[in-house]
């Protein structure tokens, strides 16, 4: 058996798709252009980069942006209080504030302050709170739950009396998907680190979700055959180069084999080189064969790769479904979060 992709940037593009109609058709209708705030505190590198796609995420779809940045030495008080005016602001229908927030700053104290007309990130107190209560519905559910939602659904997943089993017990992913799918009459186990025998628990699931940031935690023998496998995971994996590597002038179209060595580098550290013993020369990402460019040999010489909390070779021979990393559940996320901003949109136009 070879597992079925659930192409998350397929589906997400449909779910963008469906945004930029409703946006047009809300402007056409009432004037108003739904509007996102982002909040980025501090100069986190990751969140710096997750802030942008989001932006631009918008953009494509015809959704305002307005991006905040505050010092990572603002205060408590200088947060909130921006938190408030966005809350004020008629021209914002969604506030983000992108976590984790810098050492010192109370992250629960925050997205509590944010009004819950505008929570499209789903974490208000309230909001989770109605997502873990039976027969109550949240204004908004937390973004990547639902987008692993949504696979699952477009996968064909069966979730009444399912045996679904979720690794992980943050409140980001774990938590909350595991209300979701309760929600859904799933028999529900969720597993941390103080699970016992888990290999065994999990091969006792009809959808497994996998959100514990361990790389390729899970393994083919922890699959039950046909399963659906939702990988949440993004993780970098150090790679080994091989001994030897061919390589082919694009100049002159010759072919030599070249030997691995590591290259010194700037700070002590080490790096991926390959000699080329007839010439002497040792070519690396900054030195290059003739004819050779940079873009082309970007992989040759990077040190990691991506990869899921699923063993993504071994399982996809076991599993009935499954998510790549990447494309899979990443891609949903932000198509939640214009989901969610058009909702509060039309919410505030009386739509």
């Amino acid at each position: 058996m070879t597992a079925e992709l659930i192409d998350g940037v397929a589906i997400a593009g449909r779910v963008r798709a469906d945004v930029a109609v409703g946006v047009e058709k809300l402007v056409a209708d009432t004037g108003v252009t739904p509007g996102l705030a982002t909040v980025l505190v501090g100069e986190n590198a990751a969140s710096q980069t997750y802030v942008r796609a989001k932006r631009k995420a918008c953009a494509e779809v015809g959704i305002q942006s307005f991006g905040h940045e505050l010092p990572a030495t603002s205060t408590q008080q200088e947060v909130e209080a921006l938190v408030r005016d966005l809350n004020a602001d008629a021209r914002v229908h969604g506030i983000l504030v992108q976590l984790p927030l810098p050492d010192g700053l109370d992250e629960e104290a925050v997205l509590a302050a944010i009004s819950i007309e505008k929570d499209v990130d789903g974490f208000h107190p309230i909001n989770i709170g109605k997502l873990g209560m039976k027969g109550r519905d949240p204004l908004f559910v937390p973004c990547t739950p639902d987008g692993c939602m949504r696979l699952l659904e477009e996968a064909g997943a069966q979730f009444s009396g399912a045996n679904a089993v979720v690794l992980g017990r943050s409140n980001i992913v774990g938590l909350p998907a595991a209300m979701l799918l309760l929600k859904r009459d799933a028999t529900l186990t969720v597993c941390h680190s103080r699970t016992k025998d888990l290999p065994t628990v999990c091969r006792r699931a009809d959808i497994l979700i996998a959100a514990v940031g361990w790389g390729e935690m899970v393994k083919g023998d922890w699959v039950k055959p046909g399963a659906h496998v939702i990988d949440v995971g993004i993780n970098n994996k150090w790679l080994e180069h091989p001994a030897d590597r061919e390589f082919t002038c694009a100049a002159s179209g010759e072919t030599f084999t070249a030997h691995r060595q590591d290259e010194s580098e700037k700070g002590g550290r080490k790096r991926a080189g390959y000699l080329d013993e007839k010439s002497g020369v040792t070519y690396s990402r900054e030195h290059l064969p003739e004819g050779q460019s940079a873009e082309g040999l970007a992989k040759l010489f990077r040190k990691y790769k991506l990869v899921g909390d699923v063993d993504f070779e071994a399982v996809k021979e076991v599993a009935g479904h499954i998510t790549p990393v990447p494309g899979g559940v990443g891609p949903m996320t932000i198509a939640q979060l214009l989901s969610n901003t058009l909702r509060g949109a039309r919410a505030a136009a009386g739509k």
